[in-house]
């Protein structure tokens, strides 16, 4: 009967939001800021909800150590975030063109989860911050894209009907997000940045939206 009907709609519009990962290193704020806005852009699409996290920074010195819990912004990521994502945003500032040492690191202790399988057929994308307009934005890009690709993820960009890509002079690839943070790191972000920023956020949701359709 039809009056059995409304119940049945209302529970599935009642589900758990989906978890997107915005997983990030940042050593002066600069791409914290790019994963708040990454964040942004997924709160905005409905059904999706941005889990931001960091993970601690990594020392040559032996006797070194980090707090257990970060003095400021998000957590400290878990191996059990990788698997309770819908999808990945992935950031990390550029050393020589590379990510940072810290998410390698922790990149490459992910090795049970790529043998699980933990992450295959999920979205992912990437973003950066540099001190430089040239200092390597797009090549630290790909770096991150590389062991996603070996976890079997479904890496997305920034397509060109995104207008920001055409007019912005601080960064922005068709690769990710980026921003040119400048050599002291305190260059203001540009709000064509910002704009690819939450866009990318927004274009990660809604894939990984449509996927568990």
């Amino acid at each position: 009967m039809r009056v059995n009907k409304a119940p049945y709609n209302t529970e599935h519009m009642t589900t758990t939001p989906l978890t997107i990962l915005v997983l990030y290193y940042s050593r002066h704020g600069a791409t914290r800021k790019l994963a708040e806005l990454i964040g942004q852009g997924i709160d905005a699409v409905p059904g999706c909800e941005a889990r931001l996290r960091t993970v601690p920074a990594i020392s040559t010195v032996v006797e070194a150590t980090a707090p257990a819990v970060p003095n400021d912004g998000a957590p400290y990521v878990e191996l059990r975030d990788l698997a309770e994502c819908a999808a990945l945003a992935l950031g990390s500032p550029t050393r020589f063109g590379n990510m940072a040492a810290p998410m390698k690191y922790f990149l490459d202790g992910t090795t049970a989860q790529w043998v699980s399988g933990t992450l295959v057929g999920k979205p992912a994308c990437v973003f950066t911050s540099t001190g430089s307009l040239h200092g390597g934005q797009e090549s630290t890009l790909l770096s991150m894209m590389l062991p996603l690709l070996h976890h079997g993820m479904l890496l997305m960009g920034l397509p060109y009907t995104q207008p920001e890509l055409m007019t912005t002079t601080t960064g922005g690839t068709p690769y990710g997000a980026s921003h040119w943070s400048g050599p002291a790191g305190n260059e203001t972000m540009s709000e064509q940045t910002r704009l690819l920023a939450i866009a990318q956020g927004r274009r990660l949701a809604t894939i990984a939206a449509r996927l568990q359709e």
